[in-house]
């Protein structure tokens, strides 16, 4: 004879490897995309509100701090052919002319403000290599 519990606990099973799955789904749908500023400049609406992954070197490096005290900085990211910008809050991980992989979101178009940024990803992590 079965227990009333054993159904219960057959239904929990269920919907535990269910909300696995799901997870699992949403994770691998997550991931970023490998790519060049020269990929997302041919084609840069495929790109837009993507999670990207991007290597290269840092130049026209710039540290900032905004008007509420919060430091940030800027780069241009080139993959030898074409540069994209990159913003980061925080400090500089590398120096200038640094290798970098670099893991943000990229916008065509980015509005903070009063303020409209084109073209730029907006950086997660920034890892010298």
């Amino acid at each position: 004879m079965k227990s009333p519990t054993s159904g219960i606990s057959a239904v929990r099973a269920t919907a535990a490897v269910l909300l696995v799955i799901t997870l699992l789904a949403v994770v691998v749908s997550a991931a970023a995309l490998d790519t060049s500023p020269t990929a997302i400049f041919a084609s840069p609406d495929r790109f837009d509100g993507q999670t990207v992954t991007i290597t290269g070197t840092i130049s026209s490096l710039r540290e900032r701090v905004s008007a509420r005290g919060n430091p940030y900085y800027t780069f241009d990211l080139s993959d030898g052919t074409r540069a994209i910008r990159v913003f980061s809050f925080g400090r500089r991980p590398c120096p200038d002319a640094s290798p970098v992989e670099v893991t943000g979101r990229f916008y065509r178009e980015h509005r903070v403000g009063r303020y409209v940024f084109s073209d730029e990803v907006t950086a997660t992590t920034v890892t010298c290599r």
